[in-house]
Order: structure tokens, then sequence, then C-alpha cells
């Protein structure tokens, strides 16, 4: 069994936003939990608040699909004649903008002491990103050992995983501008909070004090970072900001 995510970044046509919603939430599930492998599946919006302002987010929906595939060759592709579903049907607007993109987990998600399991996800923000040339092992030593955890124990920021851009693709092919995915999971009702927490910890100017060790130059700036709030189901997250370490350090939040 192998751990394989894809995802569906994509717009709607202004007209057919709730059916979409009522599509994705009944006959698409219904027919996604006949799948081999099929593990869950969510559909997120575009936020106002991102980390990269200033770059284009030219998707505004974005599905994340979740396998523990047998024999991916074989069940990987059977995404694709349900995603032909509803773009036959004109649910996916024909603007140019669809992506389907698949990759190989390296693992599952891993938590920080943030995490309520139990609870859903508010959203995630997704990296499109690639390593330095030659710098693999290095790239991946201070992501798992040093930025994800970095990462994930910022308020509201809950999880992480990441993968590699598969061979095994959904049609119809794009080129991908990221091999390396990473996905991180939040858990926060104030997102504009825990966006400004990270960068500030990033800057080191945190008023936690918490600082983030300098970038390691084995990850390459041809990347993108983009933030999704979850808009699927019918569990949402109401907690508050999760964040395991002490709140009063923020002011008007002890």
């Amino acid at each position: 069994m192998t751990l394989y995510t894809t995802i569906h970044l994509h717009n709607v046509p202004a007209d057919r936003g709730g059916e979409y919603a009522a599509w994705f939430d009944r006959p698409h599930r219904a027919d996604l939990a006949r799948l081999r492998g099929f593990r869950s599946a969510d559909r997120f919006e575009v936020t106002p608040e991102q980390v990269m302002y200033m770059i284009p987010q030219p998707w505004r929906f974005l599905s994340v699909y979740d396998f523990d595939l047998p024999n991916p060759a074989i069940d990987l592709p059977a995404l694709g004649p349900l995603l032909a579903d509803a773009r036959d049907g004109g649910l996916i607007a024909d603007d140019g903008t669809e992506r389907i993109h698949s990759y190989r987990m390296y693992s599952d998600w891993k938590g920080s002491p943030n995490w309520r399991p139990a609870e859903p996800f508010s959203g995630v923000s997704v990296i499109l990103g690639n390593y330095v040339a030659g710098r693999a092992a290095e790239y991946h030593t201070w992501y798992d050992e040093v930025h994800s955890v970095e990462v994930t124990n910022v308020p509201g920021h809950v999880a992480m995983k990441r993968g590699e851009l598969s061979a095994l693709q959904i049609e119809p092919r794009h080129f991908c501008p990221g091999d390396q995915l990473v996905l991180c999971a939040q858990q926060t009702d104030d997102l504009a909070f825990t966006v400004k927490e990270f960068s500030d910890r990033a800057q080191g100017k945190s008023p936690s004090g918490i600082a983030m060790a300098p970038r390691s130059d084995a990850g390459s700036f041809a990347r993108t970072v983009h933030y999704f709030r979850k808009i699927s189901g019918t569990t949402f997250w109401d907690g508050g900001v999760a964040y395991a370490g002490d709140m009063a350090v923020y002011p008007g939040r002890g």
C-alpha cells in the first residue's frame, strides 16, 4: 500500500457554485467511496489571508483526495472519470486554469502538540516547491527535522505532510511547477493572526520570543504558497486557535 494525494485546483462558473458543492458532498463522495484505496476527500476555497500575497491565486477552489493504494498504476487513474463528470457537466470553469497533480507521499500527517485529531481542519496551505538540484537529502533533512517542527508549532498550524510529484498523473495533464508538495493543516478561527505569527516567527519578531531558524538554501525559491479554508462536509472547526503554548504572550489573547 502506498500513500498518494491528488490536488485538484479549479474554478467554478459563477452560477454553478451551489451545484458543485452538492455534487461534491453527495454523488461524488458516494462514487469516491467505491474506489479502491480511497481514504478521504475535502474541498477548500482560497482565503484573503496569504503569506505570498503578491503572487497570483488563479484558482478559487481546491479539492484534496487522499489514497492508500494497493496498485497505484491501476487505482490512481480511476479518479479521472469522476472529475470528468463534473467537467463534462459544466461545473468546472473552462478558463484554462484547472490543474490536477498527484503526489506520492513520504508519510501521512505529522502533527504537533497543537493538533486536535478528533476535530476537523479549518483549512490547509499548499506549497508547490522544489529543492536545489543535487541537494535533495539536505532539503528533506531540513524539512523533517527543522522546518516542519517550526511550522506546525505556530498557533493555528497543526500538522504537515509532504510528497513528490508522481510519474502517474490524471488527465488532463499539465506542467506542474512544484516537484515537491507540502500540505500544512490549520485549526484556527483567526487565519490572519496565524499567518502573521508565522511571518513574525520567520522574521524573528514574534511576541512569543520564538524565532525560526534561517531557511535552508537547499530549498529552491521556485515555489508558491496558497492558503485555503475548508468548505465541504458537515463538520467545521469552531475551537478558536489551536495552540499548546501560552497565548497570553500575544496582546489581547491571554
